[in-house]
C-alpha cells in the first residue's frame, strides 16, 4: 500500500522544496516509486506538464529528482498573482478563475475535493509520495478550510514532520510556539522535527535540539547543514535569483519586474563562466556597459510596463539601444517590446491599450485562450535547434514578424528588428539547451563553456540526496510515512 510523509514549514522559505527534493532522491535512489506532491502552491513560476498542464517550478524540480515525468496531480492548486490583492487560480493545471484574496476561501471547499483527487490517483501510481505543504500550519487564522497544510494532512490522514529554519535565528520558538499555537488535533498528526540551514559546527546547537525535543514530546530528525550548491537549481522566487557577477564577461541584465513570470530561463545563463548575470532591482538603472538586457515573463503584461517605466526603465532601454546593446524580450517581455498591448476584454484588469516600448515593430491583443505546450523549435539566426515551452496569452503580429526568431513546426515564430540588436520570442526555457545557449552566447562575442545543464541540475540532485542522508535520519523519515 502506497505511504505518504508530509513536510511543513515553520514558516515560508524555510526550505520545504529543497528537503523535499532532496528526500526524493534518495528515495528513488533506493528503488522506490516515489513522486512529490504539493496541494497548494503560489508562484508565478510554473512548469508545463506532460499531460499538458502547468504546475509550481519547484515540483518540476522534485519531480526530476524522482525521475518522474510532470504530470498536474503532483501540484493540484497553483496560485499565480496577477496583483496585490488577486490571484489567477489553476486547478489540475488548467485556469478556473481570477479571485481576490478575500473571495478565495469560499472556492477552498471544491478546491479541496480536487486536491483528494489528484492526491489518490498520485498514490495509486506509486509506492511513496513526499508532500510539501505551502507557508506555515501556525497561520491559524487560515486555519478554516485549509488545503495547504494542516487541513490537508486531517483529510488525508499524512503524518507531517516540522522543518525550523535555524539560519533566521529563532528556531527554537519557531517549531515549540507551533506546537503551543495550533490545534491539539493538527499537534498529534505531527511526529516530529528537523533543524535546516545550519551554518557552522551543529554539536553548538545540541542543548537547543535536545529542549526542542523536551518540551515538544516529538522526536528529532536532523540538524541539516546550508546546502551551499542549492543556487545551481531552478529558484522557484525571483529573490532567491542570485547575482553571478563575474569580472570580464558578458554583462547580462534581466529587469526585475513586479510579476516576473518563469524566470527559469536565466538558471542556465547564472552558471556560465563567460556571463556576467545581474537581477535588476526596483530603483536601479540599468548599468551603462550592459550588453544585453533580457525582459523576462510577466503574469501581468500591462501592469509591469508600467512597472517598467515607473523605474526609468523604458528611457535606459532606448540608450542602451542606441549605444549598440542587445535587447532579448521573452513571453510577456516579448510583448513588451512592442509599440501597444491591447485587452480589449479586461483579461489582465480593466480593459484598454498600453503604449509598449516600441523597440519592436508590432503590437499585442490579449486573448482569452491560453498556449500551453512543450515546443522543439530552430533558432533562425544561428540554425541551432533547441526544446522550450509555451505558456502566455495574447497574440504578436506586425512587420518584424517577418523576421522570425525561430521556426517551429516550419511557422514563423517571434520578431527581430531590422538592424537585429532586439528580438522577442514567447519561447521559454531555450537556454537550457546547451548547443543553443553557446551559439547565442557565441553570437555575442561570449563563449558558452559550462557544464551541460541538465548534467549539472542532477549531479547537484545527487549532492542535495548526500547531503540530506549524511545529516538526518532518512531511515527514520521514511518509516515515519504511512
Amino acid at each position: 500500500m502506497t505511504k505518504a510523509v508530509m513536510i511543513q514549514g515553520t514558516g515560508s522559505n524555510v526550505g520545504k522544496s529543497m528537503l523535499v527534493a532532496g528526500l526524493c532522491r534518495a528515495a528513488a535512489r533506493r528503488g522506490l516509486s516515489v513522486a512529490p506532491f504539493k496541494p497548494q502552491n503560489m508562484s508565478n513560476n510554473a512548469a508545463v506538464t506532460s499531460d499538458g498542464g502547468e504546475i509550481g517550478r519547484a515540483q518540476a524540480l522534485q519531480a526530476l529528482a524522482c525521475g518522474k515525468p510532470l504530470v498536474v496531480d503532483m501540484n493540484p492548486v497553483l496560485l499565480k498573482p496577477e496583483t496585490d490583492v488577486g490571484s489567477q487560480v489553476v486547478v489540475q493545471g488548467k485556469r478556473l478563475c481570477t479571485v481576490k484574496a478575500r473571495e478565495y476561501a469560499s472556492l477552498k471547499p471544491q478546491l479541496m475535493q480536487a486536491v483528494l483527487e489528484s492526491f489518490n490517483r498520485l498514490k495509486s501510481q506509486v509506492d511513496l509520495v513526499i508532500v510539501e505543504g505551502a507557508g506555515s500550519p501556525a497561520e491559524v487564522n487560515l486555519r478554516q478550510g485549509d488545503i495547504a497544510n494542516m487541513g490537508f494532512a486531517q483529510a488525508a490522514d499524512v503524518p507531517v514532520i516540522l522543518a525550523g529554519d535555524i539560519d533566521r535565528g529563532g528556531v527554537i520558538a519557531q517549531i515549540v510556539g507551533t506546537q503551543a499555537v495550533i490545534d491539539t488535533g493538527d499537534a498529534d498528526l505531527i511526529t516530529g522535527f528537523l533543524v535546516n540551514k545550519f551554518r557552522g559546527d551543529p554539536s553548538l546547537f545540541d542543548d537547543g535540539y535536545a529542549m526542542i525535543e523536551e518540551t515538544t514530546g516529538w522526536r528529532g530528525f536532523g540538524v541539516l547543514p546550508y546546502f551551499g550548491e542549492a543556487w545551481k537549481l531552478p529558484a522557484e522566487d525571483a529573490l532567491d535569483i542570485k547575482n553571478a557577477e563575474r569580472e570580464g564577461g558578458l554583462k547580462v541584465v534581466c529587469l526585475g519586474l513586479s510579476r516576473i513570470a518563469n524566470f527559469d530561463d536565466l538558471d542556465p545563463l547564472a552558471q556560465e563562466p563567460g556571463v556576467s548575470l545581474v537581477m535588476l532591482r526596483a530603483g536601479e538603472p540599468i548599468p551603462g556597459d550592459t550588453d544585453v538586457v533580457i525582459i523576462p515573463g510577466s503574469k501581468s503584461t500591462r501592469g509591469d510596463l508600467a512597472f517598467l517605466k515607473a523605474q526609468g526603465w523604458d528611457i535606459d532601454l532606448r540608450a542602451h539601444v542606441r549605444r549598440g546593446g542587445h535587447v532579448l524580450g521573452i513571453c510577456g517581455g516579448y510583448q513588451i517590446l512592442g509599440h501597444v498591448v491591447r485587452d480589449p476584454d479586461g483579461i489582465e484588469g480593466t480593459a484598454g491599450d498600453t503604449e509598449g516600448l516600441g523597440l519592436l515593430d508590432v503590437e499585442t491583443v490579449m486573448t482569452a485562450d491560453k498556449r500551453l505546450t512543450e515546443t522543439a523549435a530552430v533558432h533562425v539566426a544561428s540554425r541551432q535547434g533547441f526544446r522550450g515551452y509555451e505558456i502566455h496569452i495574447g497574440r504578436t503580429e506586425g512587420a518584424d514578424r517577418t523576421r522570425p526568431f525561430a521556426k517551429v513546426d516550419g511557422r514563423d515564430e517571434g520578431a527581430v528588428s531590422a538592424d537585429g540588436r532586439v528580438s522577442g520570442s514567447y519561447l521559454h526555457g531555450m537556454f537550457r539547451d546547451d548547443g543553443f545557449r553557446r551559439a547565442w552566447l557565441a553570437a555575442l562575442g561570449a563563449v558558452g563553456g559550462a557544464e551541460g545543464y541538465d548534467a549539472t541540475v542532477a549531479r547537484v540532485l545527487d549532492q542535495l540526496a548526500d547531503h540530506v542522508e549524511s545529516h538526518l535520519d532518512v531511515d527514520a523519515i521514511l518509516a515515519a510515512a504511512r
